[in-house]
């Protein structure tokens, strides 16, 4: 769930809220009760950085993505281990 930041524009006062993002935005504000609390926009919790992460990361043993070797268009004779195995 995201955690959300508020102001309130009366008072001043600052807080975060743990929301659903299918909630409505808080209205209140908790320290004057004046109804003048705004969201703010903040930034993200977390940051992606370095060449990505991908589905063999972390993982022992081969990947799934590794394919059998296609056959050379040129070839056609059958003696290679990839036409014998056709």
């Amino acid at each position: 769930m995201p955690i959300y930041e508020y102001a309130c524009e009366a008072c001043g006062h600052g807080l975060e809220a743990m929301q659903k993002m299918s909630d409505e935005p808080l209205k209140k504000c908790p320290a004057c009760g004046e109804e003048r609390l705004k969201k703010l926009i903040s930034a993200g919790g977390f940051r992606l950085k370095g060449s990505g992460w991908y589905e063999t990361d972390f993982k022992g043993g081969k990947a799934k993505s590794e394919s059998k070797e296609a056959p050379s268009p040129a070839c056609g004779t059958g003696a290679c281990p990839a036409c014998v195995n056709n």
